[in-house]
């Protein structure tokens, strides 16, 4: 089975080419608009969209060139239904319809979360189910228990903001730039994570959400108080802000773990591309006997490859999506 995969939820215009008979990934195309969003300070829905329309078919054309195949070879197509910004979700769906009508290709809608989820089924290191996978990025950071191939059940979501929003927001408070993740923890390599205690927000009612809120207010409080600051105090503040963040994921994920009895862990989401994540999440799991799986830090992040893997085992399942199929950004997957 060879699908093609279409990824354009957010800024990323990703495309790429699958076998599923090898699970060998051919091809994968992918064209970032970080450059144009870092003057706004974040990702702009309208110009997004209109990007993914100057490139989505030049990306498409790139893989197959690269795959060495072309479209008639295709035996499936897959796209990111949602969740994601609306105009840029229509792009995306819009030019996978208009091939799989002309070819009389099979169509699926794919879960931009559960893509994510799939992002492990590309390494060396797939997890078996039951297992626990905590998703975090800049719009979603949840847990989902997948009993079974297909199947989710929600654990615990954010209850404000998400884990790489906070990344972001803290960013442009400390006037660091644009992404925050990325940014945040190479300053932090230079600053004490015990130099400030910012609170880590205390679910009383039980439940296994998260809340990141609390943390990126106190950091803003503390900047307005002690302002400006010098890079030896940003990097502080970077790497305390930073330590907290990383606590919350890492506790609240080893302990529903724990509770459900389950022995694997997926970590994924472009927030796992954070090197401190992902070696606190290791080593603290590891003390439970919990073994954590994590995609490389280039198939964390939003791509096209994901989104392939996931489509392709809903295929082979026998699913199809109508030609009626339309983005859904709020889509949720359980």
């Amino acid at each position: 089975m060879l699908v093609l995969g279409i990824e354009t939820s957010c800024d990323e215009t990703g495309v790429a080419l699958y076998d599923g008979t090898q699970r060998r990934l051919l091809a994968h195309a992918v064209h970032s608009q970080v450059a144009m969003h870092e003057a706004y300070g974040g990702v702009v829905p309208e110009l997004a969209s209109r990007r993914h329309l100057e490139v989505i078919v030049p990306v498409v054309e790139k893989a197959l060139k690269d795959a060495g195949v072309g479209l008639g070879d295709l035996d499936g197509i897959a796209v990111t239904q949602g969740p994601g910004l609306v105009g840029s979700l229509l792009v995306g769906c819009s030019m996978a319809k208009a091939l799989a009508w002309v070819h009389g290709l099979p169509l699926i809608g794919v879960n931009h979360l559960e893509g994510h989820i799939y992002a492990a089924y590309l390494t060396d290191d797939p997890p078996e189910h039951p297992f626990l996978a905590l998703v975090v990025s800049g719009g979603h950071t949840a847990l989902y228990h997948a009993p079974s191939p297909l199947t989710y059940e929600l654990v615990g979501q954010t209850r404000d903001d998400a884990a790489g929003e906070a990344f972001d927001k803290v960013a442009k408070l400390l006037g660091l730039g644009f992404p925050g993740g990325p940014i945040i923890q190479k300053t932090a390599e230079r600053g004490d994570p015990r130099a400030i205690e910012f609170p880590i927000a205390q679910i009383t009612d039980g439940s296994r959400d998260f809340s990141f809120s609390g943390i990126k207010t106190s950091v803003s409080h503390y900047v307005k108080r002690r302002g400006p600051l010098g890079a030896a105090q940003v990097a502080d503040v970077a790497a305390s802000f930073q330590a907290a963040v990383v606590k919350t994921l890492v506790r609240r994920t080893v302990r529903a773990a724990v509770r459900l009895g389950v022995k694997r862990v997926l970590l994924t989401g472009g927030v796992a591309a954070n090197g401190p994540l992902r070696a606190a999440l290791v080593a603290e799991a590891g003390e439970h006997g919990i073994h954590v799986h994590i995609p490389p830090p280039a198939l964390c992040t939003d791509n096209a490859a994901m989104i392939t893997a996931a489509g392709t085992a809903r295929l082979a399942a026998g699913e199809r999506a109508p030609l009626t199929l339309n983005a859904i950004p709020d889509l949720v997957l359980a």
